[in-house]
């Protein structure tokens, strides 16, 4: 009966910790090309407590999904700007 609770306990905590990650969306500039994404994601996913960054070249756009007790927006804008591609945060639609 252990490896069953075991088992339910990861469960749980996984789900807990997706629930912990937070979205924000960047718009980044300097993007020229069809290849900038791909560093703009590079650069966001070396920051500790990313957990996911989508680019869309065509809207300029990066969201990211981080852990909020690992990293900030800040630090997300200041990623992309270290990699040559400045950004602000995106507020409201």
């Amino acid at each position: 009966m252990k490896p069953v609770i075991l088992l339910a306990g990861l469960a749980v905590a996984a789900c807990t910790h997706a629930a912990a990650d937070r979205h924000v969306t960047l718009q980044v500039g300097n993007m020229t090309c069809a290849t900038c994404p791909v560093a703009v994601r590079v650069a966001l996913e070396k920051v500790p407590g990313v957990a996911a960054a989508k680019i869309d070249f065509r809207s300029r756009l990066a969201v990211v999904a981080f852990d909020p007790g690992k990293t900030t927006p800040e630090a997300l804008m200041k990623a992309t700007a270290d990699a040559g591609f400045p950004s602000t945060l995106k507020r409201g639609r």
